[in-house]
């Protein structure tokens, strides 16, 4: 199996195999079509994963994912919903590429704002996504009290099979420890607010964005529980 494909094809056979309503199976789908979130590359280093590997990993994915996130959800979520892809490509270049074009030539020329502004970047961002992913939740807070459920299992499942192939699947390479705990974080651990923001403009139940809120804390409970325990066992490739 593909590695990119894990989550993608992960979502749509848990939606499958928990028998989702469409709106909530087109959003699990959608966030497992997501790339990888930046919060993976703190948890690589805690798990004493290959830190490297895992800024190139989430840059590529990143990159690659203002073409196969459009491509992959209209695949997949499109037997559930209609999805508009042409859209939902054009709002991934809006919240993926021009964002990290911007940051890129203001680290160029404009280096003294940059210095001044990057002290409140992370609260910042931390903030953004508390927003976003509360206010989405917040939105559907009766939905989710009913069905609430069904939603975290299969967040949870989805989350859990990307931790696990994705390391699986790295070892079974021949890659090594540290390479394989990095390869399950960057599968496990997704862009989440990403799915919250293209759910909320292209879908128009707005319990389509629920399990995208639901999959930033899953992927953050988990990716923390797993950094905790392999940061017990140092890689033998790192004893050297």
């Amino acid at each position: 199996m593909d590695i990119t494909k894990v989550m993608p094809l992960s979502a749509f056979f848990i939606s499958k195999l928990l028998n989702l309503p469409s709106h909530y199976a087109a959003g699990l789908i959608l966030v497992g079509c997501c790339p990888g979130g930046t919060a993976s590359n703190i948890v690589t280093y805690l798990a004493r994963g290959n830190v490297a590997l895992s800024v190139v990993m989430t840059a590529a994915s990143t990159l690659s994912a203002v073409i196969m996130t459009p491509f992959l959800t209209a695949k997949l979520a499109g037997k559930y919903v209609a999805v508009d892809a042409a859209g939902l490509l054009i709002s991934t270049l809006q919240v993926v590429l021009f964002p990290v074009l911007a940051g890129a030539l203001l680290n160029q020329y404009f280096q003294p704002l940059v210095k001044l502004v990057s002290p409140l970047m992370p609260p910042l961002a931390v903030a953004t996504v508390a927003v976003l992913c509360g206010n989405a939740i917040a939105q559907s807070s009766s939905a989710i009290l009913m069905s609430g459920g069904q939603v975290i299992l299969a967040s949870c499942l989805l989350h859990a099979s990307g931790f696990f192939f994705g390391y699986i699947l790295a070892r079974m390479l021949g890659l090594d420890v540290a390479s394989s705990r990095t390869i399950s974080i960057e599968v496990g651990m997704q862009n989440s607010v990403l799915g919250v923001v293209l759910a909320a403009k292209h879908f128009g139940d707005p319990l389509t964005t629920v399990p995208c809120a639901v999959s930033s804390v899953c992927h953050s409970i988990f990716g923390s529980i797993l950094a905790g325990m392999w940061r017990r066992s140092v890689p033998p490739e790192k004893k050297n």
